[in-house]
């Protein structure tokens, strides 16, 4: 209570600014605000504008179809999907540093300018990766005249291109799915002729299906196929 005269007598802003010239600088405790909610939203944006919905969606459908449960952990399919997107995307990054980051932090552009020449890049990545189907979906849906796809906002785009990727997961993991499938079901016939009618076929069509996919060196072919279906160009 003998201290709360003494602090306030301080006069220290939480908020306060500073003008140089055109620019505005802030002080550090809204500098930290600004950067910890910019971070906040960077899992959406990972997600929603790169090619990680697709690579960790088809994952996922892969560990279900070899049938395990702990193996690989989802940590390191995350940690794949992570990488495998950072270097599918290393084309788009690379553009947005060259045009925005590096002038910006030159002091040549303005931060609105930043953005706008970021936003040109990972806008053609994903118009090349959204299928025309789920583009006019959400174009009819946002109910705008003159909204055409050279002109599309991110507000049509960014859900157009999640729908598109989640559908292209899909088709991918059913082909997968396949030959998993077969194998189940060849096990399953031999072990009924078998009369081994109380046996899991789990128990045989796993190993079965890990030495397959090991000896036809799946993960790499995988990950390759997922790399190529990308249009980065």
């Amino acid at each position: 209570m003998l201290l709360a005269p003494l602090a306030d007598a301080q006069g220290i802003p939480l908020v306060s600014s500073v003008t140089r010239g055109n620019s505005t600088e802030f002080t550090v405790p809204v500098q930290t605000l600004l950067v910890l909610t910019a971070l906040s939203f960077l899992p959406a944006a990972l997600v929603l504008v790169t090619s990680f919905t697709r690579i960790i969606i088809v994952f996922a459908l892969l560990k279900q179809a070899l049938g395990l449960q702990t193996a690989p952990p989802n940590t390191v399919l995350v940690g794949l999907a992570l990488f495998l997107t950072l270097f599918i995307m290393n084309p788009v990054l690379s553009k947005i540093y060259d045009d925005a980051y590096t002038p910006l932090a030159k002091g040549t552009i303005q931060f609105e300018q930043a953005l706008e020449n970021a936003a040109v890049p990972l806008k053609k990545f994903m118009l090349n990766n959204t299928g025309n189907d789920e583009l006019r979906l959400f174009i009819s849906l946002y109910q705008k005249p003159d909204v055409t796809r050279e002109n599309v906002p991110f507000q049509v785009l960014v859900p157009a291109f999640a729908m598109s990727e989640i559908k292209t997961a899909f088709i991918i993991g059913f082909l997968i799915y396949l030959p998993f499938i077969a194998i189940d079901l060849a096990v399953a016939s031999v072990l009924t002729s078998l009369g081994m009618v109380m046996v899991s076929p789990m128990m045989f069509s796993l190993p079965l299906k890990l030495i397959i996919f090991v000896l036809a060196d799946g993960w790499t072919l995988l990950g390759t196929s997922l790399v190529a279906s990308f249009n980065t160009g």
